[in-house]
């Protein structure tokens, strides 16, 4: 595994698969490991991914200073990670919490980044959030399963604050289309893979400023993707089309929708995935190569396979 220097001296690891145009991948959780990303669904076999274990997560060493988990300070990190690649500027996937990361890299480093593209993002970093009933109308077509009244119930203890291990094992099927093994395995490794501590702090005061978030946000003009599960108990279609509605000169602002996907669509499926994002990305290409007035598009659906 490759490692680089952060600009306080911490030493960072990064997982680097595939070949093609370079793609730095942010994950979540917040504070997960990278390799729950994996290859993204095989996306790999059209981009060169680059997922960095943010610090004092996977291989990445653990900072003298806990402070420096804060998300804002986090993005220094990203930043010698594109200084170590070589890159003038870079394409930037984010999932989940991540987005919360990349936003705050737009805010310092916005002329470091081309195309973003982010994966059923968490709302922080910009201010928005999700209702009852937006949280309630995502997780409704899992309603005829067996599990369902008892990991919704989980869910809203989740969201309450007032979880118990419990509730997150009793929640685990609401954030997947199928809750098979692949996706037991993938919900179980969270906990291994997840530095709490370091959590707490990447959310912790200061970490965020929406207006400034939002003011960078309107500002943008580069290709932006928001990619939302239909069923992502972490906001779904209504908080995708929000975000989107933060980018209204973004050359284009797209929001898809992946048909009966939760929150981790390249896993429900990968085929879907993989083609809204390397469509994605093959058009931003093609608008940097020719600049056009700033347009907004509207949402489309990414059929996915049948649920099993």
């Amino acid at each position: 595994m490759p490692y680089y220097a952060a600009a306080d001296g911490t030493r960072l690891a990064y997982r680097e698969t595939g070949t093609g145009p370079p793609l730095i991948c942010l994950p979540g959780g917040p504070m997960r490991a990278g390799e729950y990303l994996g290859d993204l669904g095989g996306l790999n076999a059209h981009h060169r991914l680059l997922v960095p274990d943010l610090r004092g997560t996977g291989a990445s060493a653990v900072p003298q200073d806990p402070a420096s988990y804060r998300c804002d300070r986090l993005a220094e990190d990203i930043e010698a990670l594109r200084r170590h690649l070589g890159l003038d500027t870079a394409d930037l996937l984010a999932h989940s919490a991540g987005a919360n990361l990349a936003v705050r890299y737009l805010q310092a480093y916005g002329g470091r980044v081309d195309a973003l593209v982010l994966v059923t993002p968490s709302p922080l970093a910009v201010g928005l959030h999700v209702t009852a009933r937006e949280r309630a109308a995502a997780v409704r077509p899992r309603r005829t399963r067996p599990w369902y009244p008892q990991a919704v119930a989980a869910l809203g203890r989740i969201v309450a604050g007032e979880a118990s291990e419990a509730d997150w094992d009793a929640a685990g099927p609401l954030y997947y289309q199928r809750w098979d093994e692949t996706a037991r395995a993938h919900w179980e490794a969270e906990e291994r893979q997840t530095n709490e501590r370091a959590a707490e702090v990447f959310v912790s005061e200061g970490a965020f400023d929406p207006p400034a978030a939002r003011a960078v946000l309107a500002a943008r003009t580069a290709p932006s993707l928001v990619l939302a599960g239909e069923t992502d108990p972490g906001g779904g279609p209504a908080l995708a089309d929000a975000y989107t509605a933060l980018l209204p000169r973004a050359r284009p602002a797209e929001t898809v929708v992946q048909r009966g996907a939760g929150h981790y669509p390249w896993l429900d499926d990968p085929d879907g995935f993989v083609s809204a994002v390397a469509g994605f990305l093959a058009r931003a290409a093609a608008e940097a190569a020719r600049p056009r007035p700033g347009t907004s598009t509207p949402h489309a659906f990414v059929p996915t396979r049948p649920e099993e």
